[in-house]
């Protein structure tokens, strides 16, 4: 039962996941919807989101498709206000929305690129996070997970100057959470997941073939670890969590 929940027949939390039409926002969803979690999932590309929604209410679970652009302040605060309408208040929120370029490198990349990286990754997310703190605060209760990355973890020179500054500044905003509003209830996860067999590696300057996907953590892996900490009890803060293959280091 999700933290949260009280017996019988009453609802269980509202999950707002971010990038959940692909990867690991897919994933996470469908593993939360059937923890009992209504989920919902925000994103650009409607038919992902309605097909990962079929798939969960094929499963037996209940979500919606709020497609947004989480890069726009109006997005996404009429995105949160059509959660609330429907469910009630936000308390979890998965924050999974994620972008790089194959440009890596201060020699090859534009400032304009460089802005929509740390738009996606980081600004969008404290921008999801200030539209749902109030009711999290109101209610006592609320985590935050901030799906990053190794390289927000640990320095990889290969990650991208973009993505390696707003992955880092992830854990910031995480840790500045706990700080701050771990006195309200409020909880947050600096989730740092090592190598990841999605369609996210084809921003890589070479995608990796089958025989090296098959030595990384898969989707589901991630789910895990997110539903960990958002089924964690109140008591409890994971302030950050570092998951990678056990076969190689990204």
């Amino acid at each position: 039962m999700p933290n949260g929940e009280t017996p019988g027949n009453s609802p269980g939390p509202v999950l707002w996941i971010t990038g959940g039409g692909s990867g690991m926002g897919r994933a996470v969803a469908f593993q939360a919807s059937q923890r009992g979690y209504r989920t919902a999932l925000s994103g650009r590309r409607s038919p992902a989101l309605d097909d990962a929604v079929r798939a969960i209410e094929a499963a037996g679970g209940e979500a919606f498709a709020v497609p947004i652009d989480v890069s726009d302040d109006r997005q996404v605060k009429e995105g949160h206000d059509r959660i609330a309408d429907r469910w009630g208040p936000v308390t979890r929120v998965v924050l999974s929305a994620g972008l790089n370029n194959p440009k890596r490198y201060w020699r090859d990349q534009t400032i304009a690129e460089f802005s929509q990286i740390v738009q996606t990754n980081l600004i969008a997310s404290a921008r999801v996070v200030d539209q749902v703190l109030p009711a999290m605060r109101e209610s006592g209760d609320g985590v935050a997970v901030f799906v990053s990355s190794y390289s927000g973890w640990r320095f990889s020179p290969d990650a991208g100057v973009a993505y390696s500054a707003s992955k880092t500044g992830l854990s910031a905003l995480a840790e500045s959470l706990n700080a701050q509003e771990n006195v309200n209830g409020v909880r947050a996860c600096h989730l740092c997941p090592g190598d990841v067999d999605t369609d996210f590696l084809d921003m890589r300057p070479k995608v990796p073939g089958q025989s090296d996907r098959q030595q990384m953590l898969t989707p589901t892996d991630v789910a895990r670890a997110v539903l960990f900490v958002l089924d964690s009890p109140a008591h409890v803060c994971i302030n950050e969590l570092v998951i990678t293959p056990t076969t190689r280091h990204p």
